[in-house]
């Protein structure tokens, strides 16, 4: 099989411009395309720091509402660092960081609802 890797993952916004200023200037990701793609349409995609799979903050698909995507994970290297700083920038999270077999975590949303997982590895 030739399948090599994620390139795009669609999260469901209702507001490409809030979802875009929250992923950028809340998240610290950066800005890949804002492009139009047809009327009344945007492709928006943006990705962490640094590269991997990107997002597209979409707002076209019926069966997937703002708000329906569960579990995003995202990884950093200090997630005691990010997650006080995330605070700092606005972010609620839904509780402390807690700690597994796999890594130490903490779950938030973004303004749609999407959830979110910050997630640092065990080495």
């Amino acid at each position: 099989m030739g399948i090599t890797n994620i390139e795009v993952v669609s999260v469901p916004v209702s507001d490409q411009d809030q979802a875009k200023a929250f992923y950028i200037n809340t998240l610290g990701f950066e800005l890949v395309g804002d492009n139009p793609m047809g009327p009344d349409m945007r492709w928006v995609q943006v990705r962490p720091p640094g590269g991997g799979a990107s997002l597209t903050l979409v707002t076209w698909f019926e069966t997937m509402p703002p708000g329906s995507l569960k579990g995003l994970v995202v990884n950093c290297d200090d997630i005691e660092s990010t997650y006080e700083e995330l605070k700092g920038r606005g972010v609620t999270f839904d509780g402390p960081i807690e700690s597994q077999g796999w890594g130490k975590f903490a779950t938030f949303d973004d303004p749609d609802g999407n959830g979110i997982v910050l997630r640092e590895a065990v080495l």
